[in-house]
């Protein structure tokens, strides 16, 4: 999700917010014991002939420093699910942690 950094509050960033609010307090809930019936109530979709599948999440990719757990300078390494990225594009924020962009590669989604 893209954010500006002059534009905030932001309606989709606010909404994203809540939605992980409450995925959180769910599972927070499982934790306790609270059955999932409970938590889904009488009106929860049914989802027939189902199975297990598997989606691609946006990540980044380049040369870390300063990174907590890959030590060194200039280590390739892959982030966790990428969820921010400002539009200006010095600021991510993965499931992780946040990053501080430096040079964007040459050929990248983000500036085709």
């Amino acid at each position: 999700m893209l954010f500006n950094q002059r534009e905030l509050p932001n309606s989709a960033l606010a909404a994203e917010t809540d939605r992980l609010a409450a995925l959180i307090v769910d599972m927070e809930r499982l934790q306790r014991g609270v059955q999932p019936e409970k938590l889904a109530g009488a009106d929860a979709p049914i989802l027939d002939h189902w199975t297990l599948s598997e989606r691609a999440m946006p990540c980044l990719v380049g040369l870390s420093a300063g990174h907590p757990t890959f030590m060194g300078e200039n280590r390739l390494v892959r982030t966790s699910d990428l969820w921010l990225i400002s539009e200006d594009q010095t600021w991510a924020r993965t499931l992780s942690r946040w990053y501080r962009l430096g040079r964007p590669a040459v050929a990248s989604a983000l500036n085709a």
